[in-house]
């Protein structure tokens, strides 16, 4: 007797000693309210056991794997799951791949064919409701290749009009993004300073400050010496929307400084994530910060300012200048032949001279018992 021809098998290729491994359903949706909204999508992939079932496998050799049911991510790092069926297959544990759709397993080319690969060199076939492929076999193989192109198109045209959405509404000014510390959005979107009087007084000590000191350790020393804290709003956890204070930060009074919406500017893609930079593991990791002819949106006048531009140019000029590198004059720093403006100035006999006016009148009236 022969073995059969490809173009002979039963039940496209599925053969004796493929029942003897595992028959692994793929369950996955994008989303946490995908798994709520549509619940039929989630019951026909879990249903899908029983076509496993009707091709010979006993109930207890099929495998579900749903890790990353609502898990919205193309790659590997996101998507233990996935990662659990390649390791599965790549073993040899595995008789038959079963999806919904093939655009469920992988939309990224690369990992696509990476699954086909070792599905091919482990003999196991895959399967959704229109039939079972081989993708070993040339025919198959192409009909697979030709899914897997459609469903990274289909990722490409989603992300396309998400992306229209988002630059149209930020070119309107309408994007409702993280706002900085001293203001808030209202429930019709709206935003306002912060109504917290607290709050705005210390946001302006910062601007007084740094227009005096011109140093940014200078403003978080004299913060830190007179125990006053920033007001933030909690953008997420059980206190979110609630005003939390915390101790300053030199990265959030830097952050605070370079930040144009306390001019009363609207911006949107100041910074755009470097793929090369990129931390496994660390989604948010890989921001790189663009210059200002390369923003998407720059709207003058939309928000409620706490400085004018001038003043706001000329913080960003001071930053730039106190930078400690060749092409840059350097902060002042501890030295005989230098004035530290921290320190009192004297006049020819000794005596200290009065303080610029504005320092201790901004610490009397604005640094608030409540607030160490």
């Amino acid at each position: 007797m022969t073995a059969p021809a490809p173009w002979e098998r039963l039940d496209g290729k599925i053969q004796p000693w493929h029942l003897d491994r595992l028959a692994v359903v793929y369950v996955r949706q994008s989303t946490p309210q995908q798994v709520l909204d549509h619940a039929e999508s989630t019951r026909l992939q879990y249903g899908l056991t029983q076509r496993a079932v009707d091709l010979g496998w006993a109930p207890s050799r099929v495998l579900v794997i749903d890790e990353d049911l609502g898990q919205s991510a193309s790659g590997l790092v996101g998507r233990p799951g996935f990662q659990r069926l390649v390791s599965e297959v790549g073993l040899d544990h595995v008789g038959l791949v079963l999806g919904v759709e093939m655009s469920r397993l992988a939309r990224n080319g690369p990992e696509w064919h990476q699954l086909l690969e070792l599905c091919a060199l482990a003999g196991a076939p895959l399967a959704d409701p229109d039939g079972v492929y081989d993708p070993a076999e040339h025919n198959d193989r192409l009909l697979l290749g030709l899914k897997g192109t459609i469903s990274e198109a289909e990722l490409h045209l989603i992300k396309q009009r998400m992306w229209n959405g988002r630059i149209g509404k930020a070119r309107r000014g309408e994007l409702a993004m993280p706002l900085p510390v001293g203001y808030l959005r209202l429930p019709d979107g709206h935003v306002i300073k912060d109504p917290d009087e607290q709050v705005q007084a210390v946001v302006n000590l910062i601007f007084d400050l740094f227009d005096e000191l011109a140093l940014i350790n200078g403003v978080l020393r004299f913060m830190v010496q007179h125990g006053i804290q920033i007001g933030i709003r909690a953008r997420e956890g059980p206190e979110k929307g609630q005003l939390v204070w915390r101790r300053p930060s030199r990265i959030m009074i830097q952050n605070m400084l370079r930040h144009p919406g306390y001019a009363g500017v609207y911006v949107y893609g100041r910074s755009r994530t470097d793929p090369r930079r990129r931390i496994p593991g660390r989604p948010f990791t890989g921001r790189v910060r663009k210059p200002r002819e390369d923003w998407y949106v720059y709207l003058p006048g939309v928000l409620p300012a706490y400085i004018g531009m001038d003043q706001h140019e000329r913080n960003l000029a001071r930053i730039e200048a106190n930078r400690a590198r060749s092409l840059s004059m350097g902060a002042l720093r501890d030295g005989p032949a230098l004035l530290d403006p921290l320190r009192a100035v004297r006049d020819t006999d000794g005596r200290p001279l009065p303080a610029r006016p504005g320092r201790q009148a901004v610490a009397e009236v604005r640094v608030r018992p409540s607030q160490v």
